[in-house]
């Protein structure tokens, strides 16, 4: 069976995973295109969706979805109840979804005969992978992993893309837990392999770092060479103990020790660092542009590996030079003309351009979805063939408008058949684009790094001081499936995204939610809602406090509000009144009950009255009944829990016998899920967890950290013994001391208490108290014994430095600090 630049028949693919082919048996498919995210389609004739099942979801369940939207190719371990409903699909029946998709990829794999480096380690995995790429690229036709796909499903995914034309592979693979890289081994046959160093990455999972040690070697088991740091000891020990060596060839290098490459000196200026090496019995050096251990140590591996791949040192020198940064994440900022800027700026291939063009349709803010692209440079293909593809693809991602940057872009004009204009440099598109014509649009920028786009970066850029809230969207999903996981499959998740959803920022935390299928938003007030509507997001809304003058609104935006009182009930039996003419309209409600937190809802004695309200308007629907937990997080509390939740479950049923229908019931909030399994009900509500601050202390090394907020010294300044800092003469100096102003102050939501002395925050890993009586705008630090100069970034708190840390020090809690931090303090989304 041959594989060859079209891919497999459809029929072979039944084949190599020993599967059933199941529906349209003429179906003669060419597949080239691999699914296993129904929100990620690149094409329907030649695409074979695979139903993966995960612990968190189900593929099947999105199969009636797809053959709507046109495709027709599944790989499936679970028939459809009705399989006529799909007369023109074809199905592959396998025992297991994800190992038939290993198993195809394994099988492309033996297919294409070339050499293959395989990379594996806890850090450093993906610079490595990239900077190989840009140290080969002019030489050689590489295929790679897209950004970090090197998981169970990344790695058979980038696998796939090989194909006879390339002459060289490189994929980067990464474990979680035991008994995972023998799979990928299989899939990958790396011939050359690459350690890049051990951490603590996964340690939860093992039983001891030798355990891990010995998993990963495991793609090493049929290389034909090995590439490692001998400096970090217990790889060194596990390879010797396992013997390995005395089939495998080795390239080893050190910083202390004898081996293949002994790194002999690194010397570090304001721009680039100098390695300086013996290399058989030769003084060799290479310079590099930057300056951190990490990059200097990703740089010796690329240099093992030129070196091993027979490259005189004169041209690696010449190539380490020009390396440059890997953009890990993409980021969104807010932009000029209500714009929503995605920065992708630092790197330029097809595999890449389709996953930023994946999240560009993440953001439903805007309907108009604009690319600003470069030449793709080292594509390996014909330009006809390269661009061809990439208008194809930009089509069916309904992409409206394409900005070409590049002489090569350019000339391809006639193949993008969207709206188009072409520049044959950035400089030319700087100098006579209409920045005017941006406006109300999601922009994304993707370019190499030779097209200097972050110049385009700083034009499109809303204008903000230099402290920013970083938020990390893959740390909300990350937060959102740990919750998950806690909860039934069928129970329903409701995220609260009030209050700016924590002060994180309303639709593009929304956009995150949507995209990954929770059920249920919920905001404080009405214009939240509409704010949400506006920026296209169509899931179901509750609206917790709503008050006289905006039922209007929220019937006119489609929202839902919460019911507590027989007062607010008749202020919305009289809005519906007045502007609702259609009465076969519904109006969907939520009603409160107070089970004992004694804030807002109705009480028992007030059920009856209600449902007799209810039953006689037509036009309202009871969407749920739910409550507040007061005490959740505390176990001294446990009683009174367990009476709210038996008083909610209770007074629920006195509603839904009166109504005669069933509704949904919430009553958990974050600590809720974690420890009150047994009162899911129908949906449970989601709060401070997805935000990465847990209300169990148990559950806080389960989450990621969501927000960092950060700024930069503005100044420094030596201050003498006796002089006053600030207003008021807050702190006198008791000795000379240096200190830093930073631009950030109470109007940005930094707390007064925090100031003389009280506070602190971090710089270059060190800790600086917050000196004097902290400003508007601006406060003081004491740096006296820390090493920092102007322009140096400081945390105000983020993963280094707990945000519950910062609460703790003046008495209060996260959601405080959070929703504190005002609208001026500019958010920058980033997923990686």
């Amino acid at each position: 069976m041959s594989i060859n630049k079209e891919g497999f028949l459809l029929t072979e693919i039944a084949k190599i995973c020993k599967g059933e082919l199941i529906g349209n048996l003429n179906n003669d498919s060419i597949i080239n295109d691999l699914l296993t995210d129904s929100r990620k389609i690149t094409s329907l004739d030649n695409c074979l969706f695979f139903a993966l099942i995960s612990k968190r979801n189900d593929g099947h369940k999105y199969i009636s979805d797809l053959y709507q939207k046109g495709i027709r190719n599944f790989v499936i371990s679970i028939l459809p109840d009705d399989i006529s409903l799909y007369a023109n699909a074809s199905f592959i029946l396998v025992k297991n979804t994800l190992k038939a998709l290993q198993i195809l990829a394994a099988y492309r794999r033996k297919t294409i005969d070339i050499p293959v480096i395989g990379i594996t380690g806890s850090n450093g995995k993906t610079i490595v992978k990239e900077w190989l790429y840009q140290l080969l690229c002019d030489d050689t036709k590489i295929v790679k992993n897209p950004k970090s796909y090197n998981s169970q499903i990344g790695v058979p995914l980038s696998v796939w893309q090989m194909k006879p034309e390339h002459e060289l592979a490189i994929f980067e693979a990464g474990i979680s837990e035991p008994d995972e890289m023998d799979k990928l081994q299989t899939i990958i046959q790396p011939t050359i392999g690459i350690f890049t160093n051990i951490g603590h990455a996964h340690d939860e999972n093992f039983i001891h770092s030798a355990q891990k040690i010995a998993e990963k070697l495991k793609l090493f088991t049929k290389v034909k060479m090995l590439i490692y740091c001998v400096d970090y000891l217990e790889i060194k020990e596990l390879i010797l103990k396992s013997e390995m060596l005395r089939n495998i060839p080795s390239f080893s290098w050190s910083r202390k020790a004898t081996a293949n490459l002994s790194i002999q000196h690194v010397e570090k200026n304001s721009k680039k660092s100098t390695i300086t090496a013996i290399y058989q019995e030769k003084l060799i050096a290479i310079d590099i542009p930057f300056m951190d251990e990490a990059s200097i140590e990703n740089a010796i591996h690329c240099w093992a590996v030129l070196l091993y791949l027979n490259y005189s040192n004169d041209i690696i020198s010449q190539r380490m030079k020009l390396l440059h940064p890997i953009a890990m994440r993409l980021e969104l900022k807010e932009g000029i003309n209500n714009c929503s800027i995605i920065n992708d700026s630092y790197s330029s291939d097809i595999n890449s351009l389709s996953i930023a063009i994946d999240f560009l349709n993440q953001q439903q803010q805007h309907k108009k979805k604009t690319i600003i692209l470069s030449d793709i440079l080292q594509s390996g293909r014909e330009d006809k063939d390269l661009y061809s593809e990439i208008a194809d693809l930009l089509q069916k991602k309904d992409v409206s408008r394409l900005i070409g940057i590049g002489n090569a872009i350019s000339k391809q004009a006639d193949k993008f058949k969207i709206e188009k204009v072409f520049y044959t440099s950035t400089d030319e598109f700087l100098r006579d684009f209409l920045f005017s014509n941006f406006n109300n649009e999601t922009i994304l920028l993707k370019g190499a790094r030779i097209f200097e786009f972050e110049k385009i970066s700083q034009v499109l850029q809303q204008k903000a001081h230099e402290t920013v809230l970083e938020i990390n969207l893959n740390a909300i999903v990350h937060n959102l499936n740990y919750y998950r996981s806690k909860i039934k499959p069928e129970t329903k998740l409701m995220a609260m995204v009030k209050a700016f959803s924590y002060g994180s920022g309303s639709f593009e935390i929304a956009n995150t939610l949507q995209f990954h299928h929770v059920d249920y938003l919920a905001v404080a007030y009405a214009d939240e809602g509409v704010e949400l509507r506006k920026a296209g997001i169509t899931l179901p809304i509750m609206v917790m406090n709503p008050d006289e003058q905006s039922f209007d609104t929220i019937l006119k935006y489609n929202l839902e509000p919460e019911i507590y009182s027989l007062r607010v009930y008749s202020l919305l039996e009289d809005i519906i009144e007045q502007h609702i003419s259609n009465k076969q309209q519904i109006v969907n409600i939520h009603i409160k009950l107070d089970t004992g937190m004694h804030r807002l809802g109705f009480e028992k004695n007030d059920l009856s009255e209600l449902i007799n309200r209810i039953n006689k308007n037509p036009q309202i629907y009871v969407q749920s009944t739910f409550s507040h937990l007061a005490t959740a997080e505390n176990n001294i509390f446990d009683d009174f829990t367990n009476l709210q939740i038996s008083m909610f479950t209770e007074m629920s049923k006195t509603i839904i016998d009166g109504i005669g229908y069933p509704v949904i019931r919430h009553i958990l909030n974050s600590a809720g899920i974690v420890r009150f399994t047994n009162a899911q009900f129908e949906m449970a509500r989601l709060g401070i967890g997805l935000y990465g601050i847990a209300s169990v202390g148990f559950e806080q090394k389960e989450l990621q950290n969501v927000g960092t907020l950060k700024t930069i010294i503005s100044q420094i300044k030596t201050i003498q013994k006796n002089d006053s800092i600030g207003y008021g003469r807050g702190w006198i100096a008791h000795q000379e001391m240096s200190i830093a102003i930073i631009p950030i102050g109470y109007a940005d939501g930094l707390n007064r208490k925090l100031g003389n002395g009280k506070g602190k925050v971090l710089i270059n890993n060190k800790f600086a108290p917050i000196i004097g009586n902290i400003c508007m705008d601006m406060c003081m630090l004491d740096i006296t014994n820390i090493a920092a100069k102007e322009n140096d970034e400081v945390i105000i708190f983020g993963e280094q430095y707990a945000i519950t840390n910062l609460a703790e020090t003046i008495e209060t809690i996260p959601y405080e600090i959070l929703t504190s931090i005002s609208r001026r303090v500019k958010r920058v989304y980033f997923q990686e």
